[in-house]
């Protein structure tokens, strides 16, 4: 299924700086790709590793990084990813281009971000 939000593309067109876009139904990275939340995940903390992550690419945010409705959490690695209300961010290896929800409802634990 696709989708196309068109005030995610209408930001994104405007030359949106920021990290992620906003649209009234779901949160994309600058790129336009649709980000995710996972259920098993904690405020804070990620669980998605190994094989989780290869499907599920975590949104890294880069150490001091700033943006503004975002913070970042600290994986067990040590590197940064940005959470939306403490809840971890990530991507779907199944969507391929920008504004596609595939991931959505995947297992019954994986949710479009939300705003």
């Amino acid at each position: 299924m696709k989708i196309t939000t068109l005030a995610t593309f209408a930001v994104l067109a405007a030359g949106c700086t920021g990290a992620y876009a906003a649209s009234h139904a779901n949160l994309a990275a600058n790129n336009g790709m649709t980000l995710y939340t996972f259920d098993k995940d904690t405020a804070g903390t990620s669980v998605c590793y190994d094989d989780c992550a290869v499907n599920w690419p975590p949104y890294m945010a880069e150490s001091g990084a700033d943006m503004p409705g975002l913070t970042s959490i600290e994986r067990k690695d040590g590197s940064k990813q940005w959470a939306k209300d403490g809840k971890p961010l990530y991507f779907w290896v199944g969507d391929t281009e920008p504004g596609e929800t595939n991931g959505d409802g995947v297992g019954g634990v994986w949710h479009v971000a939300r705003p």
